[in-house]
C-alpha cells in the first residue's frame, strides 16, 4: 500500500512525512532503512531536499507476520482502502497466542488479503475477548493504525455494546465509577480495587424480561474486561459470563440454554482519519 503527496513547499522530506503524511518518527526510520520512500520515483533518504511538485510515495508494506494465512469465512461490515470492520463471532481470537496460532481472526483476515491481492497486514485497533461479539476495527497498515489509536487514546471513538445481564439494575440508568485491578498472578482476571486504575461505565437498561434484562453499555475507560467486571460488580452479572458470573447468574444460564457469555460490540463511531467523514459501523449480530 501506498501515500502519495505532490509537494506544495520546499522543505527536507522527513519534514513531509512528518507533517502532510502524519507518519510517526518510528514507522518513518523504518520505511528509511528498507528503502521504502521515494520522490520522482527514486529511493531517498528522510533528509532529501523536496521541491514543489515534486511526488513524494511512501510504501507501507509490513513485514510478514509469524503466523499463517488461512482461508476461513470472515463477515465484511465496511471496507475501504485503509480501514476493515468485520464481525467477529463468539469463541474466536483475535490475535494468536503462544498457544493458538490458526483459527484466529488475524489468520482468517490475512487469507482474506491474499484471495483478494492486498499487500496488508493485520492491525486490530479495537479488540474483544474470545467470547464477546460485534464489531472488530482493522487498520489496513501501521500508519493508519497510529491515526485509530490517536483517536482511541483521545476518546474520539465511540464504542457500543449490548448485554444480557442478571436480573434490573436499579437505577436504570447510571455511571459506574469503580477502579479496576489485576488479580494477582497466575490468574489473569480483573476486580474493582480501590488502589485500581480508574475505571468508567455509562449503563442504560433497553428492555426488561423476568429475570434479566438487555443492557446498553459504553465503556468510557478501555480496561481489561471492564464491562464485565463493572456489571458484575454492581451486582448484575453479564449472562453465560463464566469467570465474573455469579451462582445466580451462572444458574439462569443454563436454564436459558445461554452457553457463552452474552455480551455484543454493537456500534462503532468515528471519525474517518483520511476522509474526514463521520463514520457508524454496527453490526449484523444479536444477543439474542
Amino acid at each position: 500500500m501506498e501515500i502519495r503527496h505532490i509537494a506544495q513547499r520546499n522543505g527536507r522530506l522527513s519534514s513531509f512525512l512528518k507533517e502532510e503524511l502524519g507518519l510517526s518518527t518510528g514507522l518513518m526510520n523504518r520505511l528509511k532503512w528498507a528503502q521504502q520512500l521515494y520522490v520522482n520515483g527514486i529511493a531517498r533518504h528522510a533528509d532529501f531536499s523536496v521541491c514543489i511538485g515534486d511526488e513524494i510515495v511512501a510504501v507501507l508494506d509490513d513485514p510478514p507476520p509469524q503466523y499463517p494465512a488461512e482461508q476461513g469465512e470472515i463477515s465484511i461490515l465496511y471496507e475501504d482502502e485503509h480501514i476493515l470492520c468485520v464481525d467477529k463471532p463468539a469463541g474466536m481470537l483475535v490475535h494468536p497466542s503462544r498457544a493458538v496460532n490458526t483459527g484466529t481472526l488475524a489468520n482468517y483476515v490475512l487469507g482474506y488479503y491474499e484471495r483478494t491481492e492486498q499487500s496488508c497486514a493485520f492491525h486490530p485497533v479495537t479488540r474483544l475477548d474470545r467470547d464477546t461479539f460485534g464489531v472488530v476495527l482493522l487498520a489496513k497498515n501501521s500508519h493508519i493504525h497510529r491515526l485509530l489509536n490517536i483517536l482511541h487514546e483521545e476518546g474520539n471513538l465511540q464504542k457500543t455494546y449490548e448485554a444480557l445481564v442478571f436480573g434490573v439494575p436499579d437505577p436504570k440508568n447510571g455511571i459506574i465509577d469503580a477502579p479496576i485491578s489485576r488479580l494477582p498472578l497466575p490468574s489473569l482476571l480483573r476486580t474493582v480495587d480501590p488502589a485500581g486504575k480508574p475505571s468508567l461505565t455509562k449503563y442504560a437498561v433497553s428492555e426488561e424480561f423476568s429475570c434479566y434484562s438487555r443492557v446498553e453499555l459504553t465503556p468510557v475507560t478501555g480496561r481489561t474486561h471492564q464491562l464485565r467486571v463493572h456489571m458484575a460488580h454492581i451486582g448484575h452479572p453479564i449472562l453465560g459470563d463464566p469467570q465474573y458470573g455469579n451462582p445466580e447468574s451462572l444458574a439462569l444460564s443454563a436454564n436459558l440454554g445461554i452457553q457463552t457469555q452474552v455480551l455484543c460490540a454493537k456500534k462503532l463511531e468515528f471519525i474517518h482519519p483520511i476522509t474526514g467523514n463521520p463514520t457508524c459501523i454496527r453490526t449484523k449480530l444479536s444477543v439474542l
